[in-house]
Parts: C-alpha cells; structure tokens; sequence
C-alpha cells in the first residue's frame, strides 16, 4: 500500500492531488523551485524540498531531482499530475527502476499514444476510426505536396511528437504547402527535438471532445463520459463542459465504446483521456490520447460523482475498478472556465506580478482549484493558468447562469485576468445556444473583447469607496477608544494594579 506520494508538479494540480492524500490518510511531498518558495502547494504538503533554480528546464523537469527527493523523503509513489513529466516514458521507467510506483501508465503505453503517427496506426489495427490522413511521417516536401493532392484540401500538418497546438498547420491554398511545411517541422523542431510531421484531412466545422478513461492492471477499463472541449483560443482550452449538447445518447455510447477500446490496445491502465474530432454531421474520429490527468477533469468528477485522482492511487496500489460501465451515469451539468494571469485587451500577454487583492467565489454547486492568495507573485516562468472555477448544476442553462454570478464574484486585482473575458463567453448567443465549435472565439471575437456598458472602472471606484469609508471607521475607532480610556481614570488604575499583581 502506498503511504507518502512526492507530487511531481506545482501550483493548483499539486494542491489538488494533495486534498485526496490527505483524505486518503497518505503523507505528501512537494517539490518546489525558487520562484515558488512561496507557492500555496509548499505550505499544503507535509513535506517540500527545493529542487533548483526557477526555469522549468533547470527544477521540474530533471528526472534525477526529483527521484533523488522522492528516495531522501521515503515517498513509495510520484503522481506527476499533468504537463512537466506526465507523459515521459523515461520517467516513468525511472521510478520502476527505483521501485517507486508512478501513478500513471507504463512507458510502452505512453510511447505508443504520444507518437501521433503511431498511434494512429495503433487505432486502425483497434478498429478505431481516425481521421483519413498519412501513417508514416513526411520528412519530404514532394512526398507531402503528392500527399495532399491525393487527400484534398484542406488539410492539417501535425508534428508527429506534437501537443499543445504546436508544429500544427492549416493549409487551404496549395500555394500556403511549401511554408506551412517548413513552419510546422520548425516549430516541432524547437518544441519537441523532433520535427517529423504527418498529414490530416482537415474536419471543418470541427468540434474536440474527449472521454474520460479509466483502467486498471487486470484490463478491466471503463469510460466516464465526455467532455465538450471545442472554446479553444490557439489550439488551448479555455471553458469546457459536460454533457456535450452536441451528442445524443446513441453517439455517446458508441464513442465511450470506441474509447474504451484505444486504451485496452495499448494494455492501459490509470486515468486517461481519448480525444476525438466530430463534424457538424456528428462522424468523428480519434485524434489523439492524453495519458494522463487532465486539467479539465473536475467537470467529470462533478457529474459522475468519482474522485479521479483516488481512483489513480487505487488502481496505482493494484486494485480493481470499483465499478462497471452501467454502474456510472451523468448527473446534472457541469461547467470549467480556466482563470489566467493575461490581458485579453492586450493580444492576452501574460500579466505576472503580486496579487492585491483575492476573493474566490464561493456557493452552492461552486468549486474553486487554484493556488495563489492575497500577496502572492506569480512568476513568469510557467504557464498563466492561475485557477480552475468549476460549476455544476442539473440544468445547462442554470450552470451557465451559476458560472456568470462566481465569475462575477471572483476578485482578483493587482494583475489582469482572463475573468471578464470568461463572463463575455458565457453571454454569447452561440454558447447559450449550444450551438459552437472550434472556432467559436475567432468567430465571436468582437462581441467577446467588446466591455460590458458596466465598465469595470465602476467596480473598481466602488473598491475605493469601500476602503475609504473602512478606513474611516478604523480612525473613528480609535478616536472612541482613546476617548474611553482618557474619561474613565479608575479602569486605568485598576488595570494598572493588575499588571502589577501579575
């Protein structure tokens, strides 16, 4: 049985995995570098250790720091959370070499689903539809000139090692080929160590959703539903939300089918996600797998009522899934809007410094995943996401509504925040309606980075008024207190025997 988890993460993942060890009675280690001596995951675990200089490259991402804590602390597991080394098939062998469980999947499964071009050819073979596109990768410009014509315009160039919308590449024109060749092997180059690219037909009017897997080490796997993904700004999630009001339920179980069968062809086991791409004419196909937690995993344990991480300790210890498929169902409605430290007014730069004032929503059906507080400096070395607010309700329309009053009550000054941007999402007609997909900020940009006639001026001058008046009162106090002290000379005297006697 694992007894101490070293979190191999920082910020709000790090602090949420720490919430179920706790109640799960397992001790927890940090890992923190010097921008983050400050961080809320240091002071929540039982245990942190610095592990280096404030660059990612320098502290999170050694392999041999974090398994040196992980023998000095006597941590029996590491939970990578998501990003940094989730998905590296080096760490997790590592940590087995060492005999220290990694909650996660094992690096065959990891190498087999994060090769795009393999796992491509992995879902053929499983019966798992995939975008009609290329199986080996393009490493020459001909070829892939050929290859287009051949699958017809327009098409998607991937990077082969690719995550996080780099190395990708819209092509509409033949004459865009050449360049966006050379960009997207470029920029995989740079980001990966790896520029090999493959080609996709590319799905217009796309819509990206994922299902939710889980699968233990006997091969038993489930999946727990999906979850609507397409408000993407960049390739990036922004708001996410579950059920889709895409799927009906015939959709839904076959696509929960077709996951379930990615991830037992890869002998999978921990919680994973397999994403797909879907047409306006509700076809799609499998895209890629994400083999570890994802960010947007708090919408699912809203609406099927399963802690996630609990269960990846709990299959992590060689248990046995709790449940089968017609045990889980959807309950309710479930909504994430992901809050970053950026300015939408200013092409969402990222927006570092000290936060003056904080205030999370809270109430019913809210739940708030973050990690910074009043004083704390956000540093410009990770990614800006701050926090995760997280709404469920038993209606679309009353969790839409729920989300706009904790945005409207989430408080955050001394940076710019993604905030009001999310409360502009949450207003436009093709999010009410349910009726969007990918491009649906590109689409609604103008309504989205338009200001409410409310200027937040206004809320901002009556933050004014209101320390204004507190402060007042303050000196009103004082000037009472004193007062009560120079007209009453007998309290004064018998406070001063007591002091005296004491």
């Amino acid at each position: 049985m694992i007894q101490k988890i070293l979190i191999a993460n920082r910020g709000e993942i790090a602090i949420r995995v720490m919430r179920t060890c706790r109640e799960m009675g397992i001790k927890t280690v940090a890992v923190y570098s010097d921008a983050d001596r400050s961080s809320m995951h240091v002071r929540y675990a039982d245990e942190a250790y610095h592990i280096g200089p404030s660059p990612s490259n320098e502290s999170y991402l050694v392999i041999d720091k974090i398994i040196d804590v992980a023998k000095k602390s006597g941590a029996d597991a590491i939970h990578p959370g998501y990003g940094f080394l989730s998905e590296n098939a080096h760490f997790s062998d590592l940590c087995k070499k060492e005999s220290i469980e990694f909650i996660g999947p094992d690096s065959y499964a990891i190498d087999t689903m994060g090769d795009k071009i393999t796992a491509r050819k992995t879902m053929i073979a499983a019966g798992v539809p995939v975008v009609p596109g290329t199986t080996e990768p393009i490493l020459d410009e001909e070829k892939a000139i050929k290859v287009i014509h051949e699958i017809g315009l327009p098409v998607m160039i991937k990077a082969s090692a690719g995550g996080g919308g780099k190395g990708m590449r819209l092509v509409k024109d033949k004459n865009e080929i050449v360049n966006a060749i050379r960009g997207a092997r470029s920029e995989a180059q740079n980001a990966f160590g790896n520029d090999a690219v493959y080609i996709e037909k590319y799905i217009d009017s796309p819509h990206h959703i994922e299902f939710q897997i889980l699968a233990d080490k006997k091969g038993n796997a489930v999946h727990l539903f999906e979850r609507e993904c397409s408000v993407q700004r960049r390739h990036q999630k922004v708001v996410e939300e579950t059920p889709s009001p895409l799927l009906t339920p015939e959709i839904r179980a076959e696509m929960g089918k077709h996951a379930v069968l990615a991830a037992q062809a890869v002998n999978y086991h921990g919680a994973g996600t397999i994403e797909f791409i879907m047409g306006d004419d509700l076809n799609y196909y499998f895209l890629e797998m994400n083999t570890r937690l994802q960010v947007e995993h708090p919408i699912t344990e809203s609406v099927v009522g399963v802690d996630l991480v609990r269960q990846q300790i709990n299959i992590a210890n060689g248990f046995d899934l709790e449940f089968k498929q017609e045990d889980l169902s959807q309950k309710g409605h479930a909504i994430e809007c992901r809050i970053y430290a950026e300015d939408p007014d200013n092409n969402f730069m990222p927006s570092p410094g000290v936060i003056k004032h904080f205030r999370e929503p809270l109430g019913l059906g809210i739940r708030h995943d973050g990690y910074v507080y009043s004083g704390y400096n956000i540093p410009l070395f990770y990614d800006p996401m701050i926090s995760k607010l997280i709404v469920w309700a038993k209606s679309r329309d009353e969790a839409i509504k729920r989300m706009k009053g904790a945005l409207y009550n989430y408080k955050i000054t001394g940076i710019k925040t993604s905030i009001k941007f999310l409360e502009r999402i949450m207003e436009t007609p093709a999010f009410v309606e349910g009726k969007y997909n990918t491009h649906f900020i590109q689409e609604n940009e103008k309504f989205l980075l338009t200001p409410k006639k409310a200027s937040p001026q206004c809320e901002d001058m009556a933050m004014v008024a209101t320390f204004i008046t507190y402060l007042n009162q303050l000196e009103k106090n004082s000037i009472q207190s004193n007062a009560r002290h120079t007209s009453s000379p007998w309290k004064e005297f018998g406070r001063k025997r007591n002091s005296i006697r004491l």
